[in-house]
């Protein structure tokens, strides 16, 4: 199961609008894609208020996952995003 640790960019962390752009992408993707705060459990990232919920900030390291056809591609698109400032 392809999984990439990654930085939280947007200073706003997961919440509000980084989180409705990864949870957008996520969805799209063509396999289920999760995301872990370090040390907490997965949640499903296609999830605006899973995301939320996560409650990971700017600087926070979370981990994402994939499992299935297409999962390592999956996994590099939403850590791009989180690994990107999305405030703007």
């Amino acid at each position: 199961m392809p999984e990439k640790r990654v930085t939280v960019a947007s200073k706003v962390g997961l919440h509000a609008r980084p989180a409705a752009l990864v949870a957008k992408a996520a969805a799209a993707q063509p396999v289920s894609v999760t995301i872990a705060k370090d040390g907490g459990d997965p949640v499903a990232a296609g999830s605006v208020l899973n995301l939320m919920t996560l409650g990971a900030a700017f600087g926070d390291e979370v981990v994402i996952a994939a499992d299935g056809t297409g999962a390592q591609e999956a996994v590099d698109a939403i850590a791009e995003l989180v690994a990107t400032d999305l405030d703007d």
